[in-house]
C-alpha cells in the first residue's frame, strides 16, 4: 500500500539556490521520511540513479530522483556528479559484478553498472536495447512481473525483488518496459485510460486499484496478467502473490475483490 500521506514533509534546512546533482553509488540507497538513520523508509534509488539535492542538514540531504519522488538520503549513499546518462549504460536484471580493482557486489533489477564493472553472474542488458528485450505490450509486462518478482517479500518503500511494496513492483516493471510511472499508487491511478466498467474483462498489463479507506483513496495496486488474474505484492500475503478475481476464493480474495476502486489501461495511453 502506498499513498501520498507517506511522502516526507519538507522541514527547515539549508536550501541550495541551485540544486546539486548527485549519483547513487550503492546497490540500493534508502530514501527516508526524516533526516536520521532510524527514519521511516519511503522509497529507494538504485546504483547509478541521478539525484537533485534540494536541501541539506549535516550529512543528510533531501533529494529528488528521476521519478520526481523526494525524501532524505545520507551522504554515504551518493556522490556529487554532473554527468548525465551514458550512451552505453548497462542495466542489471539481477547480477553479480566485479570492478577492475577486484571488488565484487550484487546489483538488483534496475540498477546501473558502473563503467569499470563487468557482470560475472546473472543477466544485464544495455539500456539502448531495453525496448528490444522488454517491449511495451501487456503480456510482456505481465511476464516480467511474474519472472522477476516471484518470491519477493513485502517491504514498505522497496522497489526491487530484494523487497518491494505494491507500487514499487508496478513502477519497476513498467519502467523496465519503457513506461515511467510515479512512485505512489494514488498517482499511478491517474495514468492511462479508465476501463473500470470492463473490469470483468481485464487484459494483461492493466492496473487494478484498491482501497480499504472509507473515502476511497487508493491504497493498493496490482498488475493484471490475464484470465481475471492479478499479480501483486501485498502485506496480507507477506509479499508476492497471484490471485484470481473471478469465481470463488478465500476470505482474502473476497475482501480484495470488494475493495476494487478502478482499472486503468496504460498501454498506448500513458
Amino acid at each position: 500500500m502506498r499513498h501520498l500521506d507517506s511522502r516526507p514533509e519538507a522541514e527547515s534546512a539549508s536550501r541550495a539556490a541551485t540544486p546539486i546533482l548527485g549519483r547513487v553509488t550503492v546497490a540500493v540507497a534508502p530514501v527516508l521520511g526524516e533526516p536520521r538513520a532510524a527514519g521511516p523508509l519511503t522509497s529507494q534509488y538504485l546504483n547509478g540513479a541521478r539525484l537533485a539535492v534540494l536541501e541539506s542538514r549535516g550529512d543528510w540531504f533531501r533529494v529528488r530522483g528521476p521519478d520526481q519522488y523526494e525524501g532524505w538520503m545520507h551522504r554515504g549513499y551518493f556522490i556529487d556528479s554532473e554527468e548525465g546518462p551514458g550512451v552505453d549504460e548497462r542495466v542489471s536484471l539481477g547480477c553479480v559484478v566485479r570492478s577492475q580493482d577486484g571488488r565484487t557486489r550484487r546489483l538488483p533489477l534496475g540498477a546501473l553498472l558502473d563503467a569499470d564493472e563487468d557482470a560475472v553472474a546473472g543477466e544485464i542488458v544495455r539500456r539502448a536495447e531495453l525496448s528490444i528485450h522488454f517491449p511495451t505490450v501487456g503480456p510482456a509486462i505481465a511476464e516480467s512481473a511474474l519472472r522477476f518478482f516471484e518470491g519477493t517479500s513485502y517491504l514498505w518503500g522497496g522497489v526491487t525483488p530484494w523487497g518491494a511494496d505494491c507500487s514499487g513492483l508496478v513502477q519497476s516493471v513498467f519502467g523496465l518496459h519503457g513506461l515511467a510511472l510515479p512512485r505512489d499508487a494514488v498517482d499511478q491511478a491517474r495514468r492511462g485510460v479508465d476501463v473500470t466498467a470492463t473490469a470483468g474483462a481485464l487484459i494483461a498489463g492493466d492496473l487494478v486499484f484498491f482501497s480499504d479507506r472509507e473515502d476511497g483513496r487508493i491504497t493498493h495496486v496490482a498488475i493484471a496478467i490475464g484470465e481475471s488474474r492479478i499479480v501483486h505484492l501485498a502485506l496480507g500475503r507477506g509479499g508476492y502473490a497471484v490471485e484470481r478475481l473471478s469465481g470463488d476464493g478465500d476470505a482474502y480474495v473476497m475482501a480484495l475483490r470488494a475493495r476494487i476502486r478502478g482499472v486503468r489501461r496504460l498501454i498506448g495511453a500513458v
